[in-house]
């Protein structure tokens, strides 16, 4: 069974914090997993959808890719009226 390519790409991220398409696209190939540049933009475009990463041209050709840092929400008190 293959390792789902999402995951092992965020697996990375979450690792890193940051990075950039081709290094991720080269950390996927390296590991055995075969990624072209087309499947790369679908699992890019996939974690960006679910929020957990963010996307940002960096220059013509290059994207910085970063993880999203969730912070806990702090839960919200109902009010009490007196």
């Amino acid at each position: 069974m293959r390792y789902p390519l999402r995951y092992a790409a965020y697996e990375w991220l979450q690792q890193k914090k940051s990075g950039t398409d081709d290094e991720l696209l080269e950390v996927l190939n390296k590991n055995g997993t075969r990624c072209s540049p087309d499947e790369l933009d679908k699992v890019l475009m996939q974690l960006e959808i679910l929020g957990l990463v963010t996307v940002r041209w960096v220059s013509k050709e290059k994207r910085r890719v970063e993880v999203v840092e969730k912070t806990a929400e702090e839960p919200r008190m109902p009010k009490i009226s007196e």
